[in-house]
């Protein structure tokens, strides 16, 4: 796949998929005779695993090193496990975050509906 096709495909600009192979989160494209970019499966597979990752939050740097304990091959299961699981952690904290945003917003909806219909005529403004 060309460089457009991934991109269209990830939903990711050319320059965020060039910077990613550049700074080493893809390991190197093949390319073709010409010397443009031939992703085939296994750089497609880095590509969404990334996003996947940064979508969820984690770090460049993390990412990085991720990578580079992939790289060393076998002897790096437990380490690479390790930062997923931190990366788990840190992604369960945020849930738990946006679970209470949205308890907290669901009850001033309640609270504004109420005033709203006439239900609730003891109203004070709260923030």
């Amino acid at each position: 796949m060309t460089i457009a096709e991934v991109s269209k495909k990830y939903d990711l600009t050319a320059d965020t998929i060039r910077y990613y192979e550049k700074i080493g989160l893809i390991p190197t494209v093949p390319r073709t005779e010409k010397g443009i970019r031939n992703f085939d499966e296994e750089s497609c597979n880095w590509i969404e695993f990334i996003k996947c990752m940064r979508n969820a939050g984690m770090e460049i740097e993390i990412l990085l090193e991720y990578v580079n304990l992939f790289k060393q091959g076998k002897t790096t299961v437990k380490a690479r496990k390790r930062l997923l699981e931190e990366q788990r952690e840190k992604l369960i904290e945020k849930q738990n975050n946006i679970n209470a945003t949205i308890e907290r917003l669901d009850y001033k909806l309640e609270l504004y509906d109420e005033i709203i219909l006439g239900k609730r005529k003891d109203f004070t403004e709260t923030i």
